[in-house]
């Protein structure tokens, strides 16, 4: 009996464990896009060219600001995150 039990409890211990490990996984996406957004809006107000080194990125300007729109593939979802960034004249 306690081989069943055994298999059993192994088996919650790798789910559990693979959900932590993308929870952390997705967290480390969602750093990742607030960067990239950071980053590229800074590019732009600089008048400088930046690749975002992984995801996609938008950028917009109005009134003076630049505004980037990151969004970065995550294990669960897709990670997004908006920054905002005065254009130097």
């Amino acid at each position: 009996m306690s081989t069943v039990e055994t298999a059993l409890s192994l088996s919650a211990l790798v789910v559990v464990t693979a959900a932590i490990v993308g929870g952390i996984a997705t967290v480390a996406a969602y750093i990742t896009a607030v960067d990239v957004a950071g980053a590229a809006a800074r590019a732009y107000a600089l008048g400088v060219d930046y690749s975002a080194p992984r995801g996609e990125v938008a950028i917009t300007e109005r009134a003076g600001l630049a505004t980037a729109a990151a969004a970065v593939p995550a294990p669960i979802g897709t990670m997004r995150a908006t920054a905002v960034f005065p254009v130097e004249f």
